[in-house]
């Protein structure tokens, strides 16, 4: 495919995503309608229409449509692209610019449509951040970078840099994060490597290996991973020694847990009902994953104001079920990746409220930045 007819792509599977297809199913609806695509076709729209997503509000304005092909212009447009060399008609490329598009003057955006943020959302960010609620928000609108955690159990950052270079895939240590490592060329070849097949990475955001390093595990706890998803935390968790044991309100999202930690040269529990206590429950909650938008940038349209007082209840929930699992002595972490305090101190405030016997011994909250996501942690203890 040429670049203009990948363009073209990119603005049929806008437009499914405008009508309210998930951006995930629109990308692989076109693949198999499109055989013809190879893989770097496939992965050249992927960016094309996530870049778009990530700046939903200001390629429209830019481009003069709430459609594909408004938003492709717009993007093009921001990025300094020559739109005659895309937009040319010719063969697979979309069709000629209008009059009306090529002497389209935008008007000037507002500030959260500058940033691309959500306008119902903006005031709570303001709110929470007061003038550097543009940056947070700026922050979000363009790739995030590819983060490794060095399997501690397996090798070291300097073996895994030196594995890395050999497969012609250009990385750096992290200069904040022990253990992490940053991808800056030919990231997709990383699942295709010798290191990953014998676990000695996995992929994780820097912001989530800060948050398990400043929980400081050590061999002789036992920690309950509450909410553990996929199992990316677990694993970190065990890499320190922890005995650890897993948990998902959706047991399937658990069902990789077992392999992967085995090729990670550890063993994880997995269970639907835990019992017993710990010396360290975590609770990485569901929550609208404002922290991470520019990695999943559809999920920034798609969150509601009844969605996030949901997630807000179900937050608190959670809270009050894990803390019965927490040992004499012991802790209770509550983890989010989101940068609102609706989500974060709020919903520690009034858990404390309810139980005063409790008290925060450490927090931290991550604004998104080149070097991690937004993350929000808080330790607890009684």
């Amino acid at each position: 495919m040429t670049p203009a007819a990948r363009v073209a792509a990119a603005i049929e599977v806008l437009d499914k995503i405008q009508g309210g297809q998930p951006a995930e199913a629109a990308l692989i609806a076109w693949a198999r309608g499109s055989r013809f695509a190879g893989s770097k076709d496939r992965a050249a729209i992927r960016d094309h229409v996530f870049d778009v997503l990530r700046r939903w509000r200001s390629t429209a304005a830019l481009g003069g449509a709430e459609t594909g092909r408004g938003r492709m212009i717009g993007l093009l447009r921001q990025q300094g692209a020559d739109l005659s060399d895309v937009f040319s008609g010719e063969g697979h490329a979309p069709q000629r610019l209008s009059d009306d598009e090529l002497t389209y003057t935008p008007s000037a955006m507002s500030p959260d449509a500058q940033a691309d943020w959500p306008e119902w959302l903006w005031p709570q960010l303001v709110t929470d951040f007061g003038d550097d609620a543009q940056s947070i928000a700026v922050a979000q609108q363009d790739r995030a970078q590819v983060f490794l955690r060095v399997n501690r159990l397996r090798s070291t950052v300097e073996k895994v840099l030196s594995a890395l270079q050999s497969d012609d895939i250009d990385a750096h240590a992290h200069p904040d994060v022990e253990g992490a490592i940053v991808v800056t060329g030919n990231a997709r070849r990383i699942q295709q490597t010798r290191l990953w097949d014998d676990g000695h990475i996995e992929l994780q955001d820097a912001a989530s290996q800060m948050a398990i390093e400043r929980l400081g595990v050590t061999a002789d706890q036992t920690v309950l991973d509450y909410c553990a998803g996929g199992g990316g935390k677990s694993l970190a968790l065990a890499a320190f020694g922890a005995q650890v044991t897993a948990h998902d309100a959706d047991v399937g999202r658990m069902k990789d847990i077992p392999a992967r930690a085995a090729r990670a040269g550890t063993r994880i529990k997995t269970t639907n009902r835990p019992n017993g206590i710990f010396d360290l429950v975590l609770c990485d909650a569901p929550c609208s994953g404002s922290g991470t938008w520019r990695r999943t940038p559809d999920a920034k349209w798609r969150l509601t104001e009844s969605r996030l007082t949901e997630l807000t209840k179900i937050q608190r929930s959670i809270l009050e079920t894990a803390m019965t699992h927490v040992g004499q002595g012991g802790r209770l972490a509550y983890a989010t990746c989101s940068v609102l305090s609706v989500e974060n101190r709020k919903v520690i405030d009034g858990f404390l409220a309810d139980h005063p016997e409790w008290a925060v011994v450490d927090e931290m909250q991550l604004r998104p930045t080149e070097q991690h996501d937004g993350f929000y942690l808080v330790s607890l203890s009684r």
